[in-house]
């Protein structure tokens, strides 16, 4: 049995304790919330009677002993969560954005290095099938090599509460999945981005809902996003609407069910040479799934076999330098450098 601790008993943590009550062999020792009465609701909710319940971190870890932490608390607060986790010699699985800064996301994969404890990202969308149907489709170089990658994001959500007071919301709180996606779809390395952020006249956030970037991945690979949390009708996906071009043709997805491609065929129609359908397989057996079900999953298996989970810190923090590589664009108006982190 494997006992964790969730620290941060807000809406998102709804979906982690869906998923871990159908995981067999992990139970919640206990619930940490700065709001105990929050924590308590979530504990009636989800049949928790013997979870400990509180608004310490520290307190909770020491008189549970968990194997793991679920961290699901606002990012601000995760470099506080993530060493008190390693501190009491916990593995930690934690809610992206790794970090709110590249200083506090560089100190907590550092952490976890000389912990020597598993610490992975729910980066979910990687687990959504058509995700892993593309990386593989790419990878067989049906359609050759992809050299540029075009993702659409238009969602106008009214959350309320602590979203809609950031500052450079769309970026820090939701691209890093769009940004992932990317980089893990083509097997990018970021290495620079331009980015603009405006702010609509309709817009009801603070700053930041709406941007533009352009990022160099590396192997001739260019990757365009452009999206908005204040963009009523016609709206995407929420993992987006993608065109993903290669040396000999291209590769469609609406974000939904919509998946397509075409190959470059024999002959021309003018000046423009004839494409024709090509497959794109469905799953392989192989592909993981689930979105945070398989990544808790997955982290388990990671702590049980000593392996490295595919949403690793020391990997995530790349897609995460995509993130704060647009911030700093749009601030400064400069095209920026992105570090290469170390796996």
């Amino acid at each position: 049995m494997m006992k964790v601790v969730l620290v941060g008993c807000g809406a998102m943590s709804n979906r982690w304790l869906d998923a871990a009550r159908q995981i067999e062999g992990l139970a919640v020792a206990g619930l940490v919330d700065l709001d105990a009465e929050r924590a308590q609701e979530r504990a009636r909710e989800y049949g928790l009677a013997a979870a400990v319940i509180g608004t310490s971190v520290d307190a909770v870890l020491d008189q549970t002993k968990p194997d793991a932490v679920f961290d699901v608390v606002v990012p601000a607060a995760r470099r506080e969560v993530a060493f008190s986790a390693f501190a009491q010699n916990c593995h930690l699985l934690t809610e992206k954005p790794l970090a709110d800064s590249p200083e506090n996301a560089r100190a907590i994969v550092e952490a976890a290095r000389r912990a020597g404890r598993v610490h992975a990202v729910v980066q979910n969308r990687r687990y959504v099938p058509d995700v892993r149907r593309i990386r593989r489709f790419l990878d067989s170089g049906a359609i050759g090599k992809p050299t540029s990658i075009h993702a659409d994001f238009f969602v106008a959500p009214h959350f309320g509460g602590f979203r809609e007071e950031m500052r450079h919301v769309l970026l820090l709180d939701m691209a890093i999945h769009t940004f992932d996606a990317a980089r893990y779809m083509v097997a990018g390395e970021p290495a620079g981005v331009y980015c603009q952020e405006w702010e609509p006249a309709s817009s009801w956030y603070r700053q930041g809902s709406s941007a533009s970037a352009v990022f160099d991945l590396g192997g001739g690979k260019v990757f365009t996003y452009a999206g908005s949390w204040c963009a009523d009708g016609f709206r995407t996906s929420w993992e987006g609407s993608w065109r993903i071009v290669a040396q000999r043709g291209s590769l469609l997805w609406d974000g939904h069910d919509g998946l397509k491609a075409e190959v470059v065929a024999t002959g021309r129609d003018g000046i423009i040479d004839k494409t024709q359908a090509i497959e794109v397989p469905p799953l392989d057996p192989a592909d993981r799934v689930d979105g945070h079900l398989g990544i808790i999953k997955d982290f388990m298996h990671a702590i049980e076999t000593g392996t490295e989970p595919e949403t690793r810190g020391a990997d995530n923090i790349k897609s995460l330098a995509m993130v704060f590589g647009a911030i700093e664009s749009a601030e400064t108006g400069r095209r920026v450098a992105i570090r290469q982190e170390a796996q």
